[in-house]
């Protein structure tokens, strides 16, 4: 059975050079999902949300704008904003679980709020013709908070959801719940993607054999820590190639490069790549040890011997 491998969008990772990056030295994803749209209040776009959606800083394949809001005209604005760069669908997050979005009674939070998700995909579908998909999780509470929302999006033609097999309040502690799921597939009418915990080929072979109807896949922190893994998904292979620190360092430097050029400082940059390190260290042999040297390093030339050091561990 065929099937299509989507990067699920993480907020301050899945940027433009991230996805450039990866596409270019690793492949195997075929759509990518932009982090988020987020208002706070001011009805505009921020330059940092244009700057990751502008057709010129992206090189993929097939890119799907995201927006986060319980409002319709900020809903809407969002619309108008990636129709004039030429988008034609734009996905709905209803499944941030971070308490700062949650009690806000967006994300996950408004799982429990049929109605006013009926609201604003009748505004949305009334005065647009753009393409609506949807991520969401089960609920924020409780995994069957979903299940009421389905007869509501039903009145819709909505493209396809993707469900992460959590709820809101595990964040990302916890196991999947993959019963739970199930009970999604039997009831939605729409086209359901899968999403959660997909961290290894040997992982996903067992997703494909619980869930044979679905074909679309999404792959969110499993991508980060192992860029590798949609390629070799789609090879069907737990073989890693001959030369994957040499690959793994190319990509690193280029992500270092093009952060290091954009942010202003070196507490920015350090940041920045310690979250990414956070990941990459979980392919390592001594994560926590490769962590802590990413940690320990106070200065760019600190970093780059840190990096360094972590290599000569796995060649």
């Amino acid at each position: 059975m065929s099937f299509t491998l989507l990067s699920s969008p993480l907020q301050g990772f899945t940027e433009f050079r991230f996805r450039n990056a990866v596409h270019e030295y690793f492949g195997g994803i075929d759509t990518y999902y932009a982090p988020y749209i987020r208002f706070n209040n001011k009805p505009v776009i921020s330059s940092k949300y244009q700057r990751d959606l502008q057709l010129e800083n992206n090189q993929v394949p097939n890119l799907i704008p995201q927006v986060m809001t319980n409002d319709a005209d900020e809903f809407l604005i969002a619309v108008k904003y990636i129709k004039s760069l030429g988008y034609k669908e734009l996905n709905w997050n209803l499944g941030c679980p971070y308490p700062m979005v949650t009690k806000k009674g967006m994300g996950s939070g408004l799982i429990c709020d049929p109605s006013k998700i009926d609201a604003i995909l009748e505004r949305v579908h009334e005065e647009t013709d753009v393409v609506v998909s949807m991520k969401m999780r089960m609920g924020y509470l409780d995994p069957t908070e979903i299940l009421g929302t389905f007869p509501i999006l039903e009145k819709y033609p909505i493209k396809s959801i993707a469900i992460h097999a959590r709820i809101g309040k595990q964040l990302y502690k916890g196991g999947v719940d993959l019963d739970s799921f199930q009970t999604c597939l039997d009831t939605s009418k729409h086209k359901l993607y899968y999403n959660g915990d997909i961290t290894t080929v040997a992982n996903f072979r067992e997703m494909q054999e619980r869930f044979p109807k679905i074909d679309h896949w999404m792959i969110g922190r499993g991508l980060i820590a192992d860029p590798f893994l949609p390629s070799m998904i789609k090879a069907d292979t737990e073989e890693y190639p001959l030369n994957r620190w040499e690959v793994f360092k190319e990509f690193h430097d280029r992500i270092y490069k093009e952060y290091d050029a954009f942010l202003q400082g070196p507490t920015p940059i350090k940041m920045k790549m310690q979250g990414f390190w956070e990941y990459w260290s979980q392919t390592f042999p001594n994560p926590q040890k490769a962590f802590k040297a990413i940690k320990k390093a106070n200065n760019p030339r600190a970093y780059e011997q840190a990096v360094r050091d972590n290599l000569k561990t796995v060649q």
